[in-house]
């Protein structure tokens, strides 16, 4: 769902000038744009937590208890780091 709003968002930005004007017209809400912020950061933290397990599939990262609640919570900064950049962006 969120894909595709963020795709037709982005066909109707590229086509046309008259798209691309309805689209930053859209933009303009602040309901649009805290959702648009909410799927880049659930995009980021499924991104980041994508990365740490196949850093555990590889075997950089040791598959113990331990291990595994150090590197979620290193997940979950990273996500808020970039949840941030994306408000910043987004706003």
């Amino acid at each position: 769902m969120a894909l595709g709003i963020l795709l037709w968002l982005l066909g109707t930005s590229l086509s046309s000038p008259e798209g691309f004007q309805h689209a930053a017209a859209i933009m303009d809400s602040f309901f649009v744009k805290f959702i648009l912020w909410g799927i880049l950061t659930a995009l980021a933290f499924h991104t980041v937590g994508g990365i740490r397990h196949m850093l555990m599939d590889f075997g950089y990262l040791a598959e113990t208890l331990a291990i595994g609640r150090q590197s979620a919570w290193v997940t979950f900064g990273i996500t808020v780091v970039l949840s941030i950049l994306a408000g910043v962006l987004v706003w």
